[in-house]
């Protein structure tokens, strides 16, 4: 796991300058502590800051293919090739030499056998970037694993084209515009954070999952997408049962069409390929070359990982975080009672409501841009204290909402009868801001600028670029492709990527592993949810390996109770305040300063939800701004 960044292009600003890239490194070096990497040529720079994982002896980047890197193949990776074993035999019988066990080792051979096309060998999270200097012309080709689970930005510019995997570090590269992309306080409070390729500024963008992106000077940029991975076939889930021995995720769904047809006809069926694939996934997952832990929130997803990975892990650790005092939806008993039942050592990791005006500015610096989720501090704390306990690898249960239909808003979604519209409400109850708020708050002048960018009619509608969850008959269809194809990348993953890394922390998702994510995909949505239930095969999945306590709770999200934390009297709510004053709410000139304090006044008063959500994420965009602000 690393931070990667590079440069190529020519022009005035092709020669970077070995301070500039220092500037870059430096940027992402939290997530890369162990060994910093650059190498610089004509028109082009390539650099690493690794977090030693895999073979931490071994590992140099960037890797390369040839005596002198001048003529040959060049590659910087950041994330994890699960299969790469399997990869380094079949090249070690085509003739290559590898020069340690490292995974991404592997990665120039692989392109020198297979081209562009080497991406669809792997298995596993990553983005790739690959210098291919043997021709003429050199050429760019950066590849995203199928889910988003590493994202990479990038800015294309007359010059050339810059990359790094987090936003600060790119915008460190001197030829970067920052321009602020005007629509984006829009969208943002639309959808919690630009969904999409899009970022809060204009000319920087994200690549989307699954994308070979190549770049040559001559040639410009293409950017063209693999297949979604789980419509690509059936061999990514499971037909054997727990315990099977199973070896790389194509072999261990060989089997998958009979366990499909199990599952398809009953909900025992669909628990029992469930548990089977997640057990696969865990079991995977939890090898490594460095300690592994698992965070665990007190809920089903995160508790049936931490179950299965008690049975490959047999000197667990959890984590879960707590707040001193009395707060709603405080979940530290039951996160107690998984890691008591499957006999694993619990930590909670503790913070105190009083740090939070310290600790938000350094999240959302990290995160480089708005994200509205008020977990962002949580996640941000608790993964700074798995790494001070001294583990690198954290398993978690992020992923299994989308995938198997987890949220209060898919539930309502599948109830609305046939003929009436739901996609409107659901898409309400995404939103930070709900579209009459948002209206309030705009100035007519932002309303007017939202118009002219959308086309539309009103400044709340969305544009022709936005992404849409459409009106159809199958609705958990639309559903997912929204979910997994659209949020969970921007939303979800990004965040968790940035706050693990933040610490220096590799997060390992196994719901969103081939053979989970394969089988979810493939099970009829009744299976997932009906009948006033959610995520039914995982439900049947923990039954006898998570407490029935944690099975009979009701489900909430793991997160801050911001509500309880905006109160009057609590040190949030002065500093919610102090950052939403009306001089500096009018310097942005988008929000009507005198309504955000009315908010504001609202919250003080009465103790509900939206308005909370509303002020939290005011708050978040306005510490972003202020930042910006203070670059410049």
């Amino acid at each position: 796991m690393c931070r990667i960044f590079g440069r190529l292009g020519e022009g005035p600003a092709t020669r970077v300058d070995r301070t500039d890239l220092a500037r870059v490194a430096a940027r992402q070096r939290h997530g890369g502590p162990d060994r910093q990497s650059v190498l610089a040529g004509d028109g082009w720079a390539l650099g690493c800051n690794r977090l030693a994982v895999t073979d931490p002896g071994g590992g140099d980047q960037p890797y390369r293919l040839g005596h002198a890197f001048e003529d040959g193949i060049l590659v910087v990776f950041n994330g994890e090739i699960y299969n790469h074993a399997e990869l380094r035999r079949r090249l070690l019988t085509r003739g290559h030499r590898l020069p340690d066990r490292c995974d991404g080792s592997v990665l120039p051979a692989l392109y020198a056998e297979y081209g562009p096309a080497f991406v669809e060998q792997l298995d596993g999270m990553y983005a790739v970037a690959v210098l291919d200097l043997r021709a003429a012309e050199p050429e760019l080709l950066i590849a995203t694993d199928p889910l988003g689970m590493k994202p990479v930005y990038y800015h294309l510019g007359a010059d050339g084209l810059e990359f790094a995997s987090e936003l600060p570090a790119l915008l460190a590269f001197p030829a970067v515009r920052r321009e602020r992309w005007e629509p984006g306080l829009d969208r943002y409070l639309r959808y919690r954070t630009p969904l999409g390729e899009r970022t809060l500024y204009r000319h920087v963008r994200v690549l989307p999952p699954a994308a070979v992106a190549r770049y040559s000077v001559s040639g410009g940029l293409r950017i063209s997408r693999r297949e979604a991975p789980a419509e690509a076939g059936a061999d990514a889930a499971v037909g054997a049962g727990v315990g099977g021995g199973f070896g790389s995720a194509a072999g261990f769904g060989a089997g998958f069409g009979a366990g499909l047809a199990r599952g398809d006809r009953d909900e025992a069926g669909a628990g029992r390929d469930t548990l089977a694939a997640l057990h696969h996934e865990v079991g995977r997952l939890a090898r490594a070359d460095v300690p592994v832990a698992v965070v665990a929130s007190g809920g089903l997803d995160s508790g049936l990982v931490t179950a299965l990975a008690a049975q490959h892990l047999p000197d667990l650790h959890t984590f879960t975080l707590v707040h001193p005092g009395h707060w709603p939806g405080d979940e530290r008993r039951y996160a107690a009672e998984v890691a008591r039942y499957c006999g694993a050592v619990h930590h909670e990791v503790e913070l105190d409501p009083a740090d939070l005006p310290d600790l938000l500015p350094r999240t959302v610096a990290h995160l480089g841009q708005p994200n509205a989720d008020p977990i962002t501090a949580s996640t941000h704390a608790l993964f700074a204290e798995v790494r001070a306990a001294g583990f690198t690898v954290a398993l978690t249960g992020d992923g299994a909402d989308e995938l198997f239909g987890g949220y209060d808003r898919i539930r309502t979604a599948v109830a609305t009868p046939p003929g009436r519209p739901w996609a409107g409400a659901y898409l309400e109850e995404v939103a930070a801001v709900p579209t009459a708020l948002r209206e309030r708050l705009y100035t007519a002048e932002y309303r007017a600028e939202l118009r002219a960018e959308s086309g539309t009619g009103s400044g709340t509608e969305p544009g022709a670029e936005e992404p849409a969850l459409r009106e159809e008959p199958d609705r958990m269809a639309a559903i997912w492709r929204f979910e997994t194809g659209l949020r969970m990348p921007a939303y979800h993953l990004r965040r968790v990527d940035h706050l693990s890394m933040a610490s220096a922390v590799e997060v390992r998702l196994p719901y969103l592993q081939p053979a989970v994510h394969g089988l979810a995909h493939r099970l009829p949505g009744h299976l997932k949810v009906s009948g006033g239930r959610v995520k039914k095969p995982l439900y049947a999945a923990a039954r006898g390996l998570v407490p029935d306590s944690v099975l009979r709770r009701p489900k909430q999200p793991f997160t801050l109770p911001v509500t309880a934390m905006l109160a009057p009297g609590q040190p949030l709510a002065a500093f919610a305040r102090d950052i939403l004053a009306p001089d500096r709410v009018r310097r942005d000139g988008r929000l009507r300063a005198e309504r955000v304090t009315a908010l504001l006044d609202r919250k003080a008063g009465v103790p509900e939800d939206t308005a909370a959500r509303a002020v939290w994420a005011l708050l978040v965009h306005q510490l972003w701004a202020d930042g910006e602000s203070a670059r410049h």
